[in-house]
């Protein structure tokens, strides 16, 4: 029998759970950016900013965004390693990917891309100064797996960013919850018709390892250190893993 695991509030069986996501980013990607401004009122940007900021990311190097979606943080990798520097677009949804190449292309911004998953990556070992994910690390069925190959393709002396959703302040907690069930599948029917969709966000966020489980996990998955920042009282937090 196929083992079982969480789709949101659900439980699938685990050769299910890729083909769900996919439908569900498949479906939101034309509108992702969209919402994304007005669910967190413009915060992601904040969030991918302050990322970007304390990377250390340096002229040449070569850093690897999995689950890149539409290219916000790819952009700003671009910038900081130059034209000596490498920056690898990949996702393993090909519509959120297509947007963002598509973007980024726009901007006049040529890079490599490829379609990917987080848990089986194309890259040789110690290959990348830095390897970064952002809201994407939930929607992966075998979270340390992924860990595990993340490091894999870091060279030693590399780091690991991980952006996504947590454990928000407790006391902050009722008004959250209202928000997250309420408000998100209503905005998400109205700009992106498709409820369905931002139902599951809220239920991934919830799911999704706290702050200190998901330290745990990175350090479990060979990372010799591993600090967070918490953003926005927890509702997001960045964890840095360091390859020693």
């Amino acid at each position: 029998m196929d083992k079982q695991t969480h789709f949101g509030f659900k439980t699938v069986d685990e050769s299910e759970k890729a083909g769900k996501v996919a439908e569900v980013f498949h479906s939101v990607a034309k509108k992702y950016d969209v919402m994304n401004d007005l669910m967190s009122g413009g915060l992601h940007r904040v969030w991918k900013h302050f990322t970007l900021n304390t990377a250390g990311v340096k002229p040449g190097d070569k850093v690897l965004d999995i689950a890149g979606g539409t290219g916000d943080l790819s952009r700003g990798w671009v910038q900081r390693v130059g034209k000596t520097g490498e920056v690898w677009l990949t996702d393993i949804n090909s519509s959120m990917l297509t947007v963002g190449r598509d973007r980024l292309l726009d901007e006049g911004i040529v890079l490599p891309v490829a379609l990917a998953d987080g848990e089986k990556l194309p890259f040789p070992d110690n290959y990348f100064n830095l390897v970064s994910v952002a809201f994407g690390l939930r929607n992966m069925t075998h979270k340390d797996a992924a860990l595990k190959e993340m490091h894999r393709v870091l060279k030693p002396g590399g780091k690991l960013l991980v952006l996504e959703f947590s454990k928000v302040w407790k006391p902050l907690s009722p008004f959250y919850d209202l928000y997250s069930f309420k408000a998100l599948p209503i905005m998400g029917k109205l700009v992106a018709n498709d409820a369905e969709s931002y139902q599951y966000l809220a239920e991934s966020i919830r799911m999704h390892p706290d702050q200190e489980t998901l330290k745990q996990m990175m350090l479990d998955a060979g990372f010799g250190k591993v600090d967070y920042h918490n953003l926005s009282a927890g509702v997001v937090a960045l964890h840095k893993g360091y390859k020693f």
